[in-house]
């Protein structure tokens, strides 16, 4: 019988020792490798093809949402599984539109980790019913659209769709228009679930077709 291939994603080298440890107990369990980084992770994912990524949602330099984004769209067959000691519902929304199949928390048990990497290996989605609600209410909203879905948006999310389409990462964006960086996390999460998009190069080049350049 083969095993569920592992990696283990978190910048802080105790954590992955310490979930490293405890999967590997697992009979059904092999964990391939450990990444502290976004490039670090590609690239541990590209040679090893690991089954499931234990994914931090904060990694230095970048983020665990960027890397999830990048792994699911370079390695289709590799599921996420973001891992937060936070539960912010703005980040974990944002989590399963870059393709996560779901989260645990860092407090959970040991036991709980291993169930939800069972569960993704085998394509089973790991959301609770409050953030499947929110998902719900979210892709209700984007079907229940006008004929311009761009007049769902509030004025302040199509300053930050403009932004997005410059180039401006969610914290130059925070800067640019005196708001706090998750306040701003939660406007980019709402803009592509009003506007049925994946990611923020898609946004962009949305924001690009509208004309909606240089108008935050």
């Amino acid at each position: 019988m083969s095993k569920i291939r592992v990696l283990v994603v978190d910048d802080h080298e105790v954590v992955r020792m310490g979930l490293t440890h405890f999967l590997e107990q697992q009979p059904d369990i092999e964990v391939v490798g450990g990444a502290g980084s976004l490039g670090e992770a590609l690239l541990k994912t590209e040679q090893y093809r690991p089954d499931v990524v234990i994914m931090d949602i904060y990694l230095k330099k970048s983020s665990g949402i960027d890397a999830c984004r990048e792994i699911t769209n370079c390695f289709p067959d590799t599921k996420v599984i973001i891992l937060t000691s936070y539960g912010e519902e703005d980040m974990l929304m944002e989590s399963i539109f870059a393709g996560a199949k779901g989260y645990v928390l860092k407090d959970v048990g040991s036991d709980e980790i291993v169930r939800a990497v069972r569960a993704a290996y085998r394509d089973e989605s790991l959301l609770d019913s409050v953030v499947t609600k929110k998902l719900l209410d979210q892709m209700r909203r984007s079907g229940q659209k006008s004929h311009d879905a761009l007049e769902q948006l509030t004025v302040q999310e199509k300053k930050v769709l403009s932004l997005i389409a410059e180039g401006k990462t969610n914290k130059e964006i925070a800067e640019t228009i005196y708001l706090s960086e998750k306040t701003v996390r939660n406007y980019v999460s709402s803009i592509l679930a009003k506007l049925n998009l994946v990611n923020r190069t898609e946004a962009a080049a949305y924001a690009a077709k509208k004309n909606l350049l240089n108008q935050a």
